[in-house]
């Protein structure tokens, strides 16, 4: 007799959302468990550990009604699997894989392990093409490429949802006609919040192109642990067997790695940073390491994973490890929020490590480069000579310095900020950033190469230069 023909009725603890199984043989570590309780109701679980005679099982329904003597155990001798097909493009799925968009069920090309394979080294493609996402601040300052892992770093009450929305609806692959596709992951959000998610992608039409996966607020935290693992099994379908370029937005981050620390305390693990499972770091490998492109296949996969830092503490173990593990940072700062400006993007603590890769020549535009240089360094000054200005006064200020302190204000309105449904191309960013520059002498574009700043600069803003 198999092992999935056996039932157990040794469950001897109930713990969290734990349960501990008794006198078990042949148990797998992450093998699925159906439980059924002394109603008749059945439920999934997971083997997170497996002994000689004993099996931790995670409940993802919750443990909620479940009696130790009177609940069945068994255990189907195989790991999680998602059911993939090409159907799933404009469907919504809950945080076990199941459609809740009140469409029939998906009928699947096959089934999956969603812990996936690790990428081959060797077979990694460099992340190289450019991915419009029509904001400002990423595509102009911190450009995302084809296979790129790159976090936005928000806080609580910050736009974030927005934003993830809004790049949802508005990404896209520019050059040739590429099949191209989003996986929306979510995490612990309220039922306010999918409902807005899910009403904005089907007025915009993004929704034919989206796959969704939800994790509400009130469902079982223990979900949100196999609901990213989830999407990119889902993404991974898309994108090397049907060729297509996927983009996976993963928010909120904080929830998962929250659900991680209440699975550690359950089992009484000993904790490391700030109580999180010492593992963390391997853990949000697995799920990050998941993306990128692969030698010889067109698809690729992109990550944006979105993050709530606790008290904007950006050295606090989830944005620390993730930044670690992730290609760059967008951050969002609660001062730009405060003034009314959307995106909130903090410009100077963003990076993208991979940017260099993505932009120029038969890409974006030739001055991409040096005009993102220049942007940076003026603002920095500008936002220096702002803490100088609170303390001696613009009085004191030269001409020069002036001209740097109204730039910083210019860009932040002009540069930073726009419609949460303002879908720019890279041609109308780098045109702004060239408007902006000309507020600068001409002297002081001293990151810009000659030839840019005639094709590019502005003609009236030369004129009144060189009559000055």
């Amino acid at each position: 007799m198999s092992n999935k023909d056996v039932e157990y009725t040794t469950v001897s603890e109930v713990a969290g959302p734990l349960m501990i199984v008794e006198g078990v043989k042949d148990v797998a570590y992450n093998e699925v468990v159906k439980i059924r309780t002394v109603d008749g109701e059945e439920r999934t679980g997971q083997v997170l550990e497996a002994f000689m005679d004993k099996a931790i099982v995670q409940v993802f329904e919750g443990t909620k009604g479940l009696e130790t003597d009177k609940t069945s155990v068994r255990f189907i001798g195989e790991t999680m699997k998602l059911g993939v097909s090409k159907d799933m493009l404009g469907r919504v799925f809950d945080g076990t894989g199941n459609p809740i968009d009140d469409a029939p069920p998906i009928i699947p090309e096959e089934r999956r392990d969603i812990n996936g394979n690790p990428i081959n080294p060797f077979s990694r493609e460099y992340p190289r093409e450019f991915i419009q996402t029509g904001i400002s601040t990423i595509d102009g300052l911190n450009t995302l490429v084809r296979g790129q892992k790159l976090p936005i770093f928000s806080g609580a009450g910050l736009p974030h949802n927005e934003m993830a929305a809004q790049i949802a609806r508005q990404a896209k692959v520019l050059g040739r006609e590429e099949k191209f596709a989003v996986v929306f992951c979510a995490m612990g959000i309220t039922a306010e919040e999918a409902n807005l998610f899910i009403r904005d992608f089907e007025n915009t039409g993004a929704l034919e192109r989206t796959v969704m996966f939800l994790n509400l607020a009130d469902d079982p935290t223990i979900e949100r642990v196999i609901l990213p693992r989830m999407a990119l099994t889902c993404a991974e379908y898309l994108a090397f067997d049907l060729d297509m370029q996927v983009l996976v937005i993963l928010t909120d981050m904080t929830n998962y790695a929250e659900a991680l620390r209440e699975i550690a305390a359950a089992r009484e693990e000993v904790p490391g940073r700030r109580g999180y499972p010492g593992y963390m770091y391997t853990d949000l490998a697995t799920i990050y390491e998941r993306a990128g492109r692969i030698k010889g296949k067109k698809g690729s996969i992109t990550q944006i994973p979105i993050l709530t830092m606790p008290d904007d503490d950006i050295t606090h173990p989830i944005p620390d490890l993730t930044g670690y593990i992730t290609e760059g940072q967008i951050v969002l700062n609660r001062g730009l929020h405060k003034k009314g400006i959307y995106p909130p993007v903090a410009v100077l603590p963003c990076l993208s490590r991979l940017m260099d890769r993505g932009i120029g020549a038969g890409r974006t535009r030739e001055d991409h480069a040096d005009v993102a240089n220049q942007l940076y360094a003026a603002y920095a000054e500008g936002n220096d000579l702002r803490d100088l200005v609170a303390i001696v006064g613009e009085e004191a200020l030269s001409e020069r310095d002036k001209s740097y302190l109204k730039f910083a204000d210019e860009f932040e309105k002009r540069f930073v900020s726009q419609e949460s449904t303002e879908d720019r191309t890279i041609q109308q960013t780098l045109d702004i950033g060239w408007e902006l520059l000309s507020l600068l002498p001409t002297s002081e574009l001293k990151k810009i190469d000659e030839k840019h700043i005639k094709k590019y600069l502005p003609k009236k803003e030369k004129k009144d230069d060189e009559s000055r």
